[in-house]
């Protein structure tokens, strides 16, 4: 079954000669791109004897497979080959004096190596787009599935569009071997034992204030590593930082940031779930439907380059707000996330938001778990998309 994804207009409309997308492997990066067009010839570099070639003689290898239109997956396995890709933009742009379209699509899912080689090689001459799993809007459109399921299974591809596929042995297998080994063996970690359990640890604070200091004690190493660690996580795609909105007059508010996984999937096998029931009744429920909500914003605003950002904000008196999206400097969206409905809280009660943020706008729009209709203040996460995009201007 193919589920039908949202950045593929944002794709599509794209005419630069080369298109780099960036995302987790399995996300559907190769899927979407052959099915947007079938002509490019597709080269994996996953392949060794590709990869050999491409790396010891890029000029040959381009030649070997001259083509029109280019699909190198992978491509971050072989950096002396950007050179060469740099010389055919140039190339193509010389002699394309009037219409032009893409020739070069690069994917990669390494994120610190693609950084090392195409930024570098292709300012400039390429366009990005950052991929990541299923939306929670992209899944319902395909399939009917409950919430609680999305948060378990996350947004792979393969669970939403293989019937009877076994989240836990796909996540389980998923974490072996992008995160355990992939990860490590790229960013150099040495400490591997401690970089997993500080992984799992961090899993279990998903929604939270981050202290890196109380984390590397329970993982047995200083503030700093645990640092070093964030950051590489943060490349890789694993996990996202939500920054606290601050101004001159927010100096009472808590400054650091929370922490969101970027796949809820992810998150719920490393805390240890086995199934989607137990999460219901269990103490992380409302923090893994935060982290959905969190990755459903992060999604859209990949997915249609809305150039938003996204804050939390709390006050050392404990008033909060889950999400502060700024569309434009002033032109902000106040959410929160809540597994039930609830009843949204009166901004009046906010007297330190109402200070760093004005009298306008004034409404806090709560995120609830189910149900079918957009309701005054109060999104079910299934219709989350709908209302953000509403909200573009």
């Amino acid at each position: 079954m193919w589920i039908k994804r949202d950045i593929s207009d944002t794709i599509r409309k794209n005419t630069d000669p080369i298109q780099v997308i960036r995302g987790p492997r399995q996300c559907g990066k190769t899927s979407l791109l052959l099915r947007l067009d079938p002509e490019f010839k597709e080269l994996s570099l996953d392949d060794p004897a590709l990869r050999e070639l491409a790396q010891s003689d890029p000029e040959l290898f381009l030649r070997q497979f001259d083509s029109p239109k280019l699909f190198i997956d992978e491509a971050q396995y072989a950096p002396a080959l950007f050179p060469s890709l740099k010389r055919m933009a140039d190339r193509y742009k010389r002699e394309q004096k009037a219409v032009r379209h893409t020739i070069l699509r690069l994917t990669g899912s390494n994120h610190i190596l693609m950084d090392r080689t195409v930024k570098e090689s292709l300012a400039g001459r390429a366009s990005f787009f950052d991929m990541n799993t299923l939306s929670v809007a992209e899944i319902l459109n395909a399939r009917k599935t409950t919430i609680q399921n999305i948060i378990y299974s996350g947004g792979w591809p393969e669970l939403h569009a293989i019937e009877g596929k076994d989240p836990k042995k796909y996540l389980d297998d998923y974490i072996n071997s992008y995160i355990e080994k992939d990860i490590v063996l790229t960013a150099g970690i040495q400490k591997s034992r401690e970089f997993l359990k500080c992984l799992r640890l961090l899993a279990g604070r998903t929604g939270e204030i981050l202290d890196m200091t109380s984390l590397g004690n329970n993982a047995g190493v200083d503030s700093k590593t645990v640092r070093e660690w964030i950051s590489v996580l943060e490349q890789m795609h694993v996990i996202s930082l939500v920054m606290p909105f601050s101004t001159n007059l927010s100096t009472r508010l808590i400054k650091s940031p929370k922490v969101y996984f970027l796949d809820t999937g992810i998150a719920c096998r490393l805390q240890g779930w086995t199934s989607s029931q137990p999460i219901i009744t269990s103490p992380q429920q409302g923090h893994l439907f935060e982290n959905l909500v969190f990755t459903e914003m992060h999604k859209l605003i990949l997915n249609y380059q809305l150039g938003w950002q996204v804050f939390h904000w709390r006050s050392r008196d404990g008033e909060e707000i889950d999400f502060v999206i700024q569309k434009n400097p002033g032109d902000y969206l106040f959410i929160e996330a809540k597994t039930s409905p609830g009843k949204t809280t009166a901004r009046a009660k906010y007297p330190e938001l109402r200070k760093v943020f004005g009298d306008s706008p004034g409404t806090i729009y709560t995120c609830h778990q189910e149900g079918e209709h957009i309701l005054p203040d109060k999104i079910p996460v299934a219709k989350l998309k709908e209302f953000l995009l509403s909200e573009v201007t």
